[in-house]
C-alpha cells in the first residue's frame, strides 16, 4: 500500500455495512430518496423566506441560513455513500476524506451555535416584544450570523486539522461509512491521549455551552408564556417556538450520545446510525418540520406553488 508523507495513505476503505450487504442496500434506497427530499425542502425554505416579503424578519432570515447549512451538512456525505453502498469499491481518497472531514464539522459545529442563535432570537421575540425590532436589526442579525459561521469553522478546522496530523502508520481501512473524527481517532497510532483530551473538551464546550444557553432562553421563554392571560396568545407564543425545540431535541440528542459519552460504552454500529442520524435524517426533517408546523411558511409555500403553476 502507497502511503503519504510515510504515514497517511493515499486512500481510504470505508468499510460501512461490508457485512451485511441487504442493509447496504436498504440504506442506499434510504438515502437516494431523503436526499433529494433533504435539498428540495430546503431551497423551498429558502425560497419562500426570500421571495414572501411577510418572511423579511431576523426568524426566517437565521431559518434560511439553517435550511443553507442542512443543504451542505448532506451534501458533504450523501453523494460518497451512495456511490459506496452502490458498488463493490469503497474507497475514498486521502484528499477527499480530509475536505468530507472539514466539512462535515464545519456544518456541525455552526449548527450548535445557530440553533442557540435562533433560541435568543425567540427570547427577544417573547420577552422583550416592544424591543425586538430594535434589538435584532438587521445589523446585528449579519453580525451574528457571521460570527456564528466564523466559530463553527474555527473550531471544527483546528480539530480536523489536529486529527489529520495524528499518525496513521499506513492503516487504510475506516469502519464507518464516512470520514469523522472519533474513527480517525481510533484507527491513529502512537500517542494520541493528549489530542483525545484536547478534542474531547473542545467537543463538549461545543455542545453543553450552546445547549446550556438554549435552556436558559426557554426557561425564561416558558415563564414568559405563563404570564399571557388568554390562551390564544399563550398558543401562539408556543407555535413560534415548538419547531425550533424539536430541531434542537433532533440535533443534539444523537450529537450528545456520540460526543459526551466514553467511547468504550458506543459501539461502532452505534456510531455509524448516530452519524446518519444528524446528518441525514435531521437536515432532511428540518424543513419539514417548520412547514408543517408554521401558518406562515405553510401558506408562503401555497402561494409559491400557485404562482409556480400559475405561470406554467
Amino acid at each position: 500500500m502507497a502511503l503519504v508523507n510515510g504515514s497517511h495513505p493515499k486512500e481510504f476503505i470505508l468499510q460501512g455495512f461490508a457485512d451485511r450487504p441487504w442493509l447496504e442496500l436498504c440504506l442506499f434506497i434510504v438515502l437516494l430518496i431523503t436526499y433529494p427530499l433533504a435539498l428540495m425542502g430546503n431551497i423551498t425554505i429558502i425560497l419562500v423566506s426570500r421571495l414572501d416579503p411577510r418572511l423579511h424578519n431576523p426568524m426566517y432570515f437565521f431559518l434560511t441560513n439553517l435550511s443553507f447549512l442542512d443543504m451542505c451538512y448532506t451534501t458533504s456525505i450523501v453523494p460518497q455513500m451512495l456511490l459506496n453502498l452502490g458498488s463493490s469499491k469503497k474507497t475514498i481518497s486521502y484528499m477527499g476524506c480530509a475536505v468530507q472531514l472539514y466539512f462535515f464539522h464545519i456544518m456541525g459545529a455552526t449548527e450548535c451555535f445557530l440553533l442557540a442563535l435562533m433560541s435568543f432570537d425567540r427570547y427577544v421575540a417573547i420577552c422583550r416584544p416592544l424591543h425586538y425590532t430594535l434589538i435584532m436589526n438587521q445589523r446585528l442579525c449579519i453580525l451574528l450570523v457571521f460570527t456564528v459561521w466564523l466559530g463553527g469553522m474555527l473550531i471544527a478546522v483546528s480539530l480536523s486539522t489536529l486529527v489529520l496530523q495524528l499518525p496513521l502508520c499506513g492503516t487504510n481501512i475506516l469502519d464507518h461509512l464516512l470520514c469523522e473524527i472519533s474513527v480517525l481517532i481510533k484507527t491513529a497510532c502512537g500517542e494520541k491521549k493528549a489530542s483525545e483530551l484536547t478534542i474531547s473538551l473542545v467537543c463538549t464546550f461545543l455542545l453543553a455551552v450552546p445547549l446550556c444557553l438554549i435552556l436558559v432562553s426557554y426557561a425564561s421563554i416558558g415563564r414568559a408564556i405563563l404570564k399571557i392571560k388568554s390562551s390564544e396568545g399563550r398558543k401562539k407564543a408556543f407555535g413560534t417556538c415548538s419547531s425550533h425545540l424539536i430541531v434542537v431535541f433532533l440535533f443534539y440528542g444523537p450529537a450528545i450520545s456520540m460526543y459526551l459519552q466514553p467511547p468504550s460504552s458506543i459501539t461502532t454500529d452505534q456510531l455509524k446510525f448516530m452519524a446518519l442520524f444528524y446528518g441525514v435524517v435531521t437536515p432532511t426533517l428540518n424543513p419539514f418540520i417548520y412547514t408543517l408546523r408554521n401558518k406562515d411558511v405553510k401558506g408562503a409555500v401555497f402561494k409559491l406553488a400557485r404562482n409556480i403553476s400559475g405561470s406554467k
